[in-house]
């Protein structure tokens, strides 16, 4: 299990290294059977540790003492709707928040972005945290690989949590474009 723990650690401050997330924002999970590795509540991505590692069950019960992000739900939501998912992905990346204020789908301006997301939407904003954030996301994600979620960030999944990341990665770089040609563009 230090194995998963130090893929946890690595991404967590790879996303803040590559700037899709700042200080207490985002949260990166991984399921490995019933057990759900996940960032800890009020853990920073930028110093993330193996013990800032909280580790519950598909149930939803906490079998560690520290404890688990307060977007938890979204996470068990995903999981339990997707058994090919292995890892869950919640970032905070700037140009992604920013597009998820103007449009309604992430535009697929790249060949990659084509191949490897299909189709991203934009979902309503909902409150951090909360049961209908939670229901709202897992829901979505029965069909999508990938979700901006309002004013919120990005919510990406994959086979590993190599591919969830990348994912993410993608989807702010899609935004990037999308921001350069349609909001720099008009300043």
């Amino acid at each position: 299990m230090r194995n998963v723990k130090a893929k946890l650690v690595y991404y967590s401050r790879l996303a803040h290294k590559k700037g899709l997330t700042g200080s207490f924002g985002g949260n990166i999970s991984v399921r490995v059977r019933d057990y759900i590795f996940i960032k800890a509540t009020g853990s920073v991505m930028e110093e993330m540790n193996y013990s800032q590692v909280g580790v519950m069950k598909i149930d939803g019960s906490i079998v560690s003492a520290i404890r688990p992000s307060s977007e938890y739900r979204l996470h068990l939501g995903v999981y339990r709707n997707r058994e090919d998912v292995r890892a869950v992905v919640h970032l905070h990346p700037p140009y992604s928040i920013t597009l998820s204020m103007f449009e309604r789908e992430v535009p697929m301006l790249t060949p990659e972005a084509q191949l490897y997301l299909s189709k991203v939407p934009v979902l309503p904003f909902k409150p951090a945290g909360s049961e209908d954030l939670a229901r709202q996301v897992s829901e979505a994600m029965k069909n999508h690989d990938a979700v901006v979620l309002e004013r919120h960030g990005i919510v990406t999944v994959g086979r590993t949590l190599r591919e969830a990341f990348y994912k993410a990665e993608l989807v702010e770089e899609v935004s990037r474009l999308w921001y350069q040609k349609f909001i720099a563009s008009r300043e």
